[in-house]
């Protein structure tokens, strides 16, 4: 039986993609988590749309702030050096291009690099762009993290979206519980797959056409399967 990837793990291996010194904003869902596994070797300047730079991994149980949370209202902690401001500041840092990554999780996501992570047909889930639009078209690298399929099995790696478009031809590279795959001009590039899935089995969980790398690299997971994210 394949063994998925855990959340933590694909965390660790977007961080690993992540260069030292960058300004990243991590989106809410799994991204998240990558905050939290970011060795101590690199120094990551992170950016919240609600005005927060500098920001540090969760806090300890019991140790949470009220006055101090993200975009997504999760408590989080300050790092020496951080800075609170207007949120209408922290959209001109996204729109001006003073963003190295945007980390973003999403529904859907095309063989063109289209990202759709802001609507669903889900009545249960309401729309919500948020500050999504901004950071996919605002960071100079746009990272997606999420599962390889929604609860019920259907990919999410397409060749079109069939959700509201958050952005057109934004995402760089898409990290999955299962594989790490490029978008190229001519569609897919499978880079990473995790142990013991084959091409076929892969493709048969991908919406998508993939193309296969010639030194592709096996995933080894650590962890329970990864959880589907709010987007």
């Amino acid at each position: 039986m394949i063994r998925p990837l855990s959340a933590t793990d694909v965390a660790h291996r977007v961080a690993d993609d992540i260069p030292d010194g960058s300004y990243v904003n991590l989106g809410i869902g799994l991204p998240t988590l990558v905050a939290d596994v970011v060795g101590p070797d690199k120094e990551i300047v992170y950016h919240s749309e609600n005005g927060i730079l500098g920001m540090g991994p969760a806090p300890a149980i019991g140790q949470e702030d009220p006055e101090l949370i993200n975009a997504g209202k999760q408590p989080v902690t300050l790092l020496p050096g951080g800075a609170f401001f207007h949120h209408t500041d922290a959209f001109v840092m996204m729109r001006g291009g003073h963003l190295d990554v945007s980390v973003l999780g999403a529904f859907q996501v095309s063989a063109a690099g289209d990202l759709a992570n802001w609507a669903t047909d889900d009545a249960a889930m309401p729309p919500a762009v948020g500050g999504a639009m901004d950071l996919a078209v605002g960071a100079r690298r746009v990272l997606v993290m999420t599962t390889h399929t929604t609860r019920d099995g259907r990919p999410k790696i397409l060749p079109r979206c069939t959700y509201p478009l958050t952005a057109a031809g934004v995402v760089d590279r898409i990290f999955t519980d299962l594989a790490v795959l490029d978008v190229r001009p001519g569609g897919l590039l499978v880079r990473e797959v995790v142990h013991g899935l084959s091409p076929d089995e892969l493709q048969s969980v991908t919406g998508a056409e993939l193309r296969f790398a010639d030194d592709v690299v096996e995933l080894h997971p650590t962890g329970p399967s990864c959880p589907d994210p709010p987007g």
